[in-house]
């Protein structure tokens, strides 16, 4: 149950991490009237694309929701709502990306859409999470039996399978690296945008 409970924390927080990090910078840019560096915030969002849309929410969705859904009719609605905001998740980062592209073609006007979409995906993100951390996982902790913890702790690492030659933790871990590297401080190393 803790090796579980910890990866998903974990994924949550670098998830966080990011989504921070989109924040600070769109927020630099407006503030400072600096021009964007898209070539980050491409790096970001394809980050946020890559990790939490493609591996963590899916993840989510067939282990940890679809067991406390057999486990518990009070999990239900929840579960239900959870799963209805990976849909919507998923809405709002195809209109963020949208809306960069637009940005990046059409220039600052379209800095203010940019902020208030960022801005939206980032709260709708950071509430989904902390729902899973405050609502399911409590929960899921009374329900869920060492044999389910241990299927859904083995479905999370399983990306990572040698045998199958997949290796997503590790590419994520070199676009997560990438956006350290090009993005200024205090987001990452690269070159301050004095």
């Amino acid at each position: 149950m803790r090796e579980a409970i910890r990866t998903i924390k974990d994924e949550h927080r670098s998830i966080a991490a990011v989504l921070h990090g989109l924040l600070f910078m769109t927020r630099e840019t407006h503030e400072r009237g600096t021009p964007p560096d898209f070539r980050v915030l491409r790096a970001m969002l394809d980050y946020i694309v890559s990790f939490p849309e493609k591996l963590h929410h899916p993840k989510e969705d067939r282990y940890l929701f679809e067991t406390l859904r057999e486990r518990s009719e009070d999990a239900v609605a929840l579960i239900d709502e959870l799963q209805g905001e990976h849909v919507l998740g998923d809405q709002l980062l195809r209109r963020l990306q949208n809306v960069l592209l637009t940005y990046e073609n059409q220039g600052a006007a379209k800095a203010d859409a940019f902020r208030a979409a960022v801005e939206e995906y980032a709260d709708f993100h950071w509430a989904h999470m902390r729902r899973e951390e405050d609502e399911l996982l409590p929960l899921a902790e009374k329900v869920l039996t060492e044999s389910d913890w241990s299927a859904i702790a083995a479905a999370f690492k399983e990306n990572d399978d040698p045998l199958f030659g997949i290796k997503p933790k590790e590419e994520l871990q070199q676009l997560f690296r990438r956006v350290v590297t090009i993005a200024p401080p205090p987001i990452g190393v690269g070159p301050s945008r004095a």
